[in-house]
């Protein structure tokens, strides 16, 4: 059952929830650009420059969350969001790999 906040166990995680979530370009850019970053690197909602609305930004991250993609925290009145890289590497291996290894092309965003 995920707990509170919408993340699921990692025994919970499915693959076919983590690839829809997937689908959307511009919440393959998020787990692509904290695929760059160190593991366990948190960075606010707000900074990975999505060209959406507020409501729409916290819509990706809502899914990318209940996928099991992202772990969040409240820092204050922001969010903050860390890949769950270990999580995901325990349970699908070569996943994340495979995203990091086949990035978007530049100017390949979506606008909604």
């Amino acid at each position: 059952m995920p707990d509170a906040e919408g993340h699921p166990e990692p025994r919970e995680m499915e693959l076919r929830t983590i690839l829809a979530a997937l689908s959307d370009p511009l919440r393959y850019e998020v787990v692509s650009a904290l695929l760059a970053e160190e593991p366990e690197t948190a960075r606010h909602c707000s900074s990975f420059g999505l060209p959406v609305s507020k409501s729409t930004r916290t819509h990706h991250f809502r899914v990318l969350r209940e996928a099991g993609l992202v772990r969040q925290v409240d820092r204050g009145n922001s969010r903050m969001a860390t890949l769950r890289r270990a999580e995901l590497d325990a349970r699908f291996p070569g996943l994340l790999d495979l995203v990091a290894r086949n990035q978007p092309p530049d100017g390949d965003r979506a606008s909604g």
